[in-house]
């Protein structure tokens, strides 16, 4: 007997599990190829047996749901899996005549959370990601066909002194100061 989900039961003649892990081959001038990672694959259990009963019918809808749906199942036989059932079939004879016999697979997932940052972005990577407010200098014709510019920033009244607009100049060309990041960062260049 093997339960699915916590609240069915189902009688289970064959499991099994396979686990797999690719490993990446990399070819030298003499001899035999390098193996140089491993990385671990998902793991996987093919069961079937036998689904009988009253609740044989509502089973199987919950199974097939489950599988249309992508929904995460956990699975409790000999063994114990949580995953998504990758493929589910049924075979109706006349042996079985209150139930059916199946097989499936389950496939093990791993769900992962999303990280978010809520902070203050450091220097470097704040002036990359800050929104420009900014419309520029827009070109607009006039009824009579002469082209103006337009300037987005706010016109003063007034009239800059030299000494003025060379304060502004040197505003505009300061520079972010460089930082370095720790080894690992994943800002590091």
């Amino acid at each position: 007997m093997a339960k699915i989900d916590g609240k069915y039961y189902i009688t289970v003649e064959e499991e099994s599990p396979t686990f797999s892990a690719e490993i990446t081959d990399q070819p030298v001038e003499k001899g035999a190829n390098v193996s140089d990672h491993v990385q671990k694959g998902p793991a996987s259990i093919s069961v079937s047996g036998r689904i009988v009963g009253s609740k044989a019918s509502e089973i199987r809808t919950y199974l097939k749901t489950a599988y249309e749906k992508g929904r995460v199942i956990n699975y409790v036989g000999r063994n114990a899996f949580k995953g998504l059932i990758s493929s589910f079939g049924t075979s109706h004879n006349s042996s079985i005549a209150n139930g059916y016999t199946f097989s499936m697979e389950i496939r093990e997932v791993i769900i992962v959370k999303t990280s978010s940052y809520s902070g203050q972005l450091p220097t470097p990577v704040r002036v990359q990601a800050k929104v420009i407010n900014s419309a520029g200098t827009k070109q607009t014709k006039t009824k009579t066909g002469k082209t103006t510019t337009k300037s987005s920033a706010k016109k003063s009244t007034k009239t800059k002194t030299k000494k003025e607009k060379a304060k502004s100049k040197t505003k505009a060309k300061e520079t972010v100061k460089k930082v370095t990041f720790k080894a690992g960062s994943k800002w590091e260049k």
